[in-house]
């Protein structure tokens, strides 16, 4: 533990921040997850209605610095290739 004034005020900003943190990564990772489900179900209506949402999710979450943005733009381009690919079948 930290004895000095400012160290004990930082761990307890970081303990606040990872906090919120989890819950928006959580949220990011749920959504993805439904994307997933819907090109599973091979449900194309639903993918691109989650698809759109997401979308604002994962650059809210790379603004926050929770995830870099080559990752999201990797997502995303993982994401809408699946979706096309449902709907050419």
């Amino acid at each position: 533990m930290a004895n000095i004034k400012s160290a004990i005020k930082r761990a307890r900003q970081n303990k606040k921040l990872r906090l919120h943190n989890a819950s928006q990564r959580s949220t990011f990772r749920t959504h993805i997850k439904k994307i997933m489900s819907a090109i599973e179900n091979k449900d194309y209506q639903k993918a691109t209605d989650e698809f759109k949402i997401s979308q604002s999710i994962i650059d809210k979450v790379v603004s926050h610095g929770i995830i870099h943005i080559n990752k999201a733009s990797r997502i995303k381009s993982r994401i809408n290739s699946k979706i096309k690919q449902l709907h050419t079948t």
